[in-house]
């Protein structure tokens, strides 16, 4: 009797730590990665620089961010200037951005890259991954679709930008939010929100 009383408890402890686990990390909206997974890792993803990057190469960064992107979005030009001006802020706070564009359209090659990222003036590495695998592994779904993630490479906010593509509407800052919390030891309270822009459109 006490060991199947022994048992019962310990399948409850069980049971409630999975609960507990899950109601932690379950994603709303990407219906891939979860808040508080490990990152998907890239390799030797070409950049505008022509040289091959990786998230190995960003080791010794505090925080990692990752925006989708691509050149012909909309919705991606009403937000450069904010993300130039995000990496400028939080470049010496030890926080990297990496921006990577999978789509496939004549106007997001690399050679259409270059000439924006000169163009924008992009203070940040802008790669391209033809084989769309790292927007897959991600869930990302839309441009801009962005990802924080900590110093143990844990995906701890993932979605959009801020809550108005009118910046000076803007209400929420929930990149802003995400990293400043991060950056002070503490957990986003938001994170993880609706992506909105353009969508990627996947090869079949």
């Amino acid at each position: 009797m006490a060991r199947t009383q022994r048992g019962i408890r310990n399948a409850a402890v069980l049971v409630a730590a999975l609960l507990s686990a899950g109601a932690l990390s379950a994603a709303k909206f990407n219906k891939v990665l979860d808040i508080g997974k490990p990152a998907p890792v890239w390799k030797e993803l070409l950049g505008v620089d022509e040289k091959r990057h990786g998230l190995d190469d960003l080791k010794d960064a505090k925080l990692v961010v990752i925006v989708f992107a691509c050149n012909h979005c909309p919705v991606v030009k009403a937000y450069e200037r904010r993300l130039i001006r995000f990496v400028d802020d939080y470049r010496d706070k030890g926080v990297d951005f990496v921006a990577i564009s999978v789509s496939r359209q004549p106007s997001d090659q690399l050679p259409q890259m270059k000439t924006r990222a000169s163009d924008s003036g992009f203070n940040f590495p802008y790669l391209i991954d033809p084989t769309q695998k790292i927007a897959r592994a991600y869930g990302a779904t839309c441009t801009p679709h962005v990802f924080v993630l900590d110093q143990q490479r844990r995906v701890a906010y993932m979605g959009k930008i801020d809550d108005h593509l009118d910046e000076s509407k803007v209400g929420e800052r929930f990149l802003r939010d995400a990293v400043d919390a991060l950056l002070a030891g503490k957990q986003p309270e938001v994170a993880e929100t609706r992506q909105v822009g353009c969508d990627i459109e996947f090869a079949e």
